[in-house]
């Protein structure tokens, strides 16, 4: 007798997704999405393009898209991002193009923006879009992290505060809020809204050949 044949979920073609991680500077979105690139190898980073010149250590190309003033507000011009927003005196957007093509490939994007970028992504494509807001385990936590990281000054953390407060104001537009207070406990459970979420009825657009197969077998 031949050895029954085993179909598994993952198998089967899928919509991508795109998972959005917000949270205030400094309470951890941008650790806990590197974690997930780098232990996901469905996951793919999405890349923004920024008016902000490169800090230390950054890759054109790998962590932003480093492009002028002039060369953005083209970009903007021309409709070429899924969102885009300033950030203290700096811009910030998503081209959109090759993310379309891969969600309908079956690739996953993760995206390391704030609530007014969510807001825009989810307005244009509302069923890819996973919304996670992070949030710290209390505002004087988040700002001895903020002054440990030592790359800003007393005048910018002031500031990244303020914003903070009205960042976290928004925690209830999101389908999923975690609280970083352990990093390792916080990142697990994104794992688990990330893992759920592929799995949403919806999106397992190989689930129809799959069951009309089925039900012609005997």
């Amino acid at each position: 007798m031949a050895p029954e044949s085993h179909t598994h979920n993952h198998d089967l073609h899928r919509r991508g997704l795109m998972l959005i991680l917000s949270s205030p500077s400094g309470a951890g979105k941008t650790t806990l999405a590197r974690r997930l690139l780098a232990e996901d190898a469905h996951l793919n980073s999405s890349i923004s393009a920024t008016t902000r010149a490169p800090r230390p250590g950054e890759v054109d190309g790998q962590d932003y898209f480093f492009v002028s003033q002039d060369e953005f507000d083209r970009m903007a011009d021309n409709d070429e991002f899924y969102e885009w927003a300033e950030v203290f005196g700096n811009c910030y957007g998503t081209p959109k193009a090759h993310i379309r093509a891969g969600l309908k490939e079956g690739r996953d994007f993760i995206f390391d923006i704030d609530w007014q970028g969510m807001q825009q992504l989810y307005q244009k494509d509302a069923q890819d879009v996973v919304r996670v807001f992070v949030l710290p385990p209390s505002l004087k936590e988040l700002e001895r992290r903020l002054t440990d990281r030592g790359t800003d000054s007393a005048e910018v953390i002031a500031a990244r505060m303020d914003r903070a407060r009205a960042e976290i104001s928004h925690w209830d537009a999101y389908d999923y809020v975690v609280v970083n207070e352990d990093l390792d406990e916080c990142y697990d459970l994104v794992r688990q809204i990330l893992a759920a979420e592929r799995m949403r009825r919806k999106r397992q657009t190989g689930l129809i050949p799959f069951v009309r197969g089925l039900l012609r077998s005997k």
